[in-house]
C-alpha cells in the first residue's frame, strides 16, 4: 500500500520525526528568515531617512503583517494543510484542483486588503497615534504595498501549494535569491543613483513589490512544469463548495487568530503613541525581532502543518501528536534564546535601525521587559501550526483572543493607572505566557481528538518521543 505513496508523502508518515522536522524546517527557516530580513532591509534603508519615516513604517507594520500572516500563515496554512491531507488520503485529483480554488480564495482577500487599507489608512494611522511627517510617510509607504496586495497574496499562495505537497526547499530557493536582488534594488529606489532619482520611503515599497511579482513566476513556473507533484490545469475544473470548504474552515478560523496577534500589536502602538513619535519608533523597532519570530518559528510550523495534516489523513493520530511536542519542544528553546538575548543586549538590535536616544531607550525597555517571554510565544504558535495540519484550530484562536484580552487590558489599566510605558509592556509579557500555556493545556487536553488523559495521556504520549 506505501508502496504507491509519493516519496515526499512516505517521508511524512514513516520517517524518524525529529530529524524530518529538522530537515524540512531548515530550508523553510531560511525561506522565512530571508523573507523577514527583506523586511529588516527596509526598515534599516528607510531609518537613514530619519525618525518621522522610521515611526510611520512602525504605523504601518502591524497592517502589513496582518497581510503576511494571513496570507502565509492563516490562508497559507489553511492551503498546506488541505492539499497534505489529501496527499496523504491518496486523494489526487482533489489536490490538483485545490491549487486553483486556493488562487481564487487570494485574489479576494487581496481585494478586500486593497480596499480597505487603501480607503481607510488616513483614520486608521491616525488612531494609532501618527501624525505630521511620521503620518505622511505611512500613507504613502501604505498606499503602494496595498495597492500591490495582489502580488503578496500570489507569492504566499503558491509558496504555501508547494510547501502542502512536501517541498519545502523550492520557496527557500526563491525566497532568497529574491533577497539577494532587494539588497541593492532597495537603496537604489528610496535614495536614487546617478540619473535615477531617488523616491524615499515609497521606493522601499516599490522594491518589495518587484520582490513578490519575480518570485511569484518562478514559483508559478515550477507549478506547471512536469517536476511538480501537482498538475493544476482549468480543463475540466470545476468549482466545488467542499474543496473551498476544506481551506477556509481551517484559514479563516486561523485569520481569526492572525487578526488578535495583530490587533494586540496595533493597539499596542497606539497605547505607546501617548508617549510621542520616538516612543512609537522605539517600540516599532523592537517588536520587529518579535514579527521576527513568527517566520522563524512558521519555517519550523509549515513542515509540522504538512506532517501532521498528512500523518491524520492517513489515520496516524499518534504519530501526529509526537510530531506536534517535538516540533514544540524546539519552537520554545529558540525562541527562548533569542528572547534571553534581545533582553540582555537590547541596543544591538534597535542601533541597526536608528541611534536617536529617545527611541532607542523605549525599544530596550520592551526588549528587556518582554524578551525573557518570548519562548511562551514561541511555543503557543507552533501549536497553532500544528493545529492547522489537523483541521482543529478552535482552542488555539480561543488562546489568541485570550492574549489579545490581556494585553489590551492590562495595556491600558497600567497607561491609565500610573504605571507607564514599562507597565505597557508587562501586559504584552503576560499576554505571551497566557498564549503558550492556553494552547498547550489544550491540547494535551485532547483539544484534537477527544481527551487523552492529562496528565497520564501527555506522559505517555511523552515516553515514545523517542522511538519517532
Amino acid at each position: 500500500m506505501t508502496a504507491t505513496l509519493d516519496p515526499r508523502t512516505r517521508l511524512l508518515l514513516e520517517a524518524p520525526i525529529a530529524p524530518t522536522l529538522l530537515r524540512l524546517g531548515a530550508p523553510n527557516v531560511l525561506v522565512m528568515l530571508a523573507q523577514a530580513g527583506v523586511g529588516l532591509m527596509e526598515t534599516y534603508f528607510v531609518g537613514k531617512l530619519g525618525t518621522d519615516a522610521l515611526a510611520g513604517m512602525a504605523l504601518v507594520f502591524p497592517a502589513v503583517m496582518l497581510m503576511q500572516m494571513t496570507s502565509a500563515g492563516a490562508m497559507g496554512g489553511g492551503i498546506a494543510s488541505a492539499i497534505a491531507r489529501a496527499l496523504g488520503a491518496r486523494r489526487r485529483n482533489d489536490a490538483d484542483a485545490l491549487v486553483l480554488h486556493a488562487l481564487l480564495i487570494a485574489a479576494v482577500f487581496a481585494l478586500v486588503f486593497m480596499v480597505t487599507v487603501v480607503a481607510g489608512g488616513r483614520w486608521l494611522y491616525t488612531r494609532m497615534g501618527g501624525s505630521g511627517g511620521a503620518l505622511d510617510a505611512a500613507l504613502v509607504y501604505s498606499n503602494w504595498v496595498f495597492g500591490g496586495a495582489v502580488l503578496v497574496w500570489l507569492f504566499n499562495t503558491l509558496s504555501a501549494v508547494i510547501r502542502g505537497t512536501g517541498n519545502m526547499a523550492l520557496p527557500a530557493y526563491v525566497t532568497v535569491a529574491g533577497a539577494v536582488l532587494l539588497l541593492p534594488l532597495s537603496p537604489l529606489l528610496i535614495f536614487g543613483w546617478g540619473p535615477l532619482p531617488g523616491l524615499g520611503i515609497a521606493g522601499g515599497a516599490i522594491a518589495l513589490l518587484l520582490y513578490y511579482l519575480a518570485g511569484s513566476a518562478v514559483l508559478a513556473a515550477y507549478l506547471w512544469s512536469p517536476r511538480s507533484l501537482l498538475r493544476p490545469s482549468l480543463r475540466g475544473l470545476q468549482l466545488r463548495w467542499a474543496l473551498f470548504a476544506d481551506i477556509l474552515r481551517v484559514g479563516l478560523v486561523g485569520t481569526v487568530s492572525t487578526v488578535a496577534t495583530n490587533l494586540a500589536i496595533g493597539i499596542t502602538t497606539a497605547l505607546v503613541g501617548a508617549y510621542g513619535t520616538a516612543a512609537i519608533a522605539g517600540y516599532g523597532t523592537a517588536s520587529r525581532l518579535e514579527y521576527l519570530l513568527v517566520p522563524l518559528v512558521f519555517g519550523l510550523g509549515a513542515p509540522l502543518v504538512a506532517m501532521v495534516g498528512t500523518c491524520i489523513g492517513a489515520g496516524q493520530r499518534e504519530r501526529a501528536l509526537r510530531a506536534t511536542w517535538i516540533g514544540a519542544a524546539i519552537a520554545f528553546a529558540m525562541t527562548e534564546a533569542i528572547g534571553l538575548w534581545a533582553a540582555a543586549y537590547p541596543a544591538a538590535w534597535l542601533s541597526l535601525f536608528n541611534t536617536e536616544p529617545a527611541m532607542i531607550e523605549a525599544g530596550s525597555q520592551y526588549l528587556r521587559i518582554v524578551g525573557p517571554w518570548y519562548g511562551f510565544f514561541g511555543l503557543g504558535l507552533v501549536l497553532y501550526f500544528a493545529s492547522q495540519g489537523a483541521g482543529r484550530l478552535l482552542w488555539p484562536v480561543l488562546g489568541n483572543i485570550a492574549r489579545l484580552v490581556v494585553a489590551v487590558a492590562g495595556g491600558w489599566l497600567a497607561l491609565h493607572g500610573g504605571y507607564a510605558i514599562a507597565g505597557v509592556f508587562a501586559a504584552q509579557a503576560a499576554a505571551m505566557v497566557v498564549y503558550g500555556i492556553a494552547n498547550a493545556w489544550t491540547i494535551a487536553g485532547g483539544a484534537w481528538f477527544g481527551p487523552v488523559g492529562w496528565p497520564r495521556g501527555m506522559a505517555a504520549l511523552l515516553r515514545r518521543l523517542p522511538q519517532g
